[in-house]
């Protein structure tokens, strides 16, 4: 018996120690839905300039993100749609606070392919399916919700609303007419291709929409981390998030 525990105990150190390391040069970003093209196309681009650089990039809801992270998922850097989430991994010590900047701010619209007459939200209780990220994790629906309350149509709107898991499906909804429209970010709505721009939702009625973006603090010293989000911050990316609709001030 001592005998194969002693070989089942070096078999395991044997594997831990021949456990292959991390790639050297791969960079794990997780970033909001809505961010998808434009961060496929930035680090497409850096990447050519970069050869070495890999990246593997998650795109999902801000709230599972950052409910990922917390659990230990891979992520070197952490660009969420609103400032709760960031808050939350900030205060759990899992995002380097000094590297916390602001990557880039959107709208809220309103789109979808409705034959009713939509121009503005007290146009909406006269729908049958509005479609909305789930407010819980997806912080586009956060900020309907919020838009919803303060034109004070939240009960009219009852068992109206489909829940997304992220924008885009909500986007997907509205597109397939699944629903009579849906609450999504203005640069969504210019890349739909059924569904169409109803209308702009006030901005006094919800929070403005911002991307914060910072390092995690597992990568706090890692180079080549630091160097892309660097990147983030310059003319290029600014450039292109321009292009794409985003908002930068």
């Amino acid at each position: 018996m001592k005998h194969i525990l002693k070989h089942a105990v070096v078999l395991l150190l044997v594997l831990f120690t021949t456990a292959p390391p991390a790639k050297a040069g791969e960079i794990n970003l997780s970033a909001a839905a809505s961010l998808k093209e434009v961060i496929n196309e930035l680090t497409d681009s850096y990447s050519r300039k970069h050869p070495g650089i890999v990246f593997v990039k998650n795109f999902g809801a801000s709230g599972a993100l950052a409910g990922q992270i917390e659990n230990g998922a891979p992520a070197d850097l952490f660009i969420a749609a609103n400032n709760q989430w960031m808050d939350y991994l900030n205060g759990k010590r899992l995002v380097d606070e000094t590297s916390r900047n602001m990557f880039a701010y959107n709208t809220l619209v309103f789109a979808g392919t409705a034959g009713k007459k939509v121009t503005s939200m007290l146009d909406l209780p006269g729908l049958d399916r509005v479609a909305i990220g789930s407010p819980k994790s997806v912080p586009a629906g956060e900020y309907a919700m919020a838009a919803i309350t303060k034109a004070g149509i939240d009960q009219q709107l009852s068992g109206k609303l489909v829940m997304a898991k992220d924008v885009r499906e909500c986007l997907m909804y509205a597109e397939l007419g699944e629903v009579d429209g849906a609450f999504v970010y203005h640069t969504d709505a210019l890349r739909a291709k059924k569904a169409k721009l109803l209308f702009v939702v006030p901005q006094e009625l919800y929070p403005r929409v911002a991307y914060p973006m910072a390092i995690t603090a597992k990568a706090a010293k890692n180079r080549e981390v630091k160097a892309f989000y660097s990147y983030l911050q310059g003319a290029e990316s600014r450039s292109v998030l321009r292009r794409f609709g985003f908002v930068l001030k």
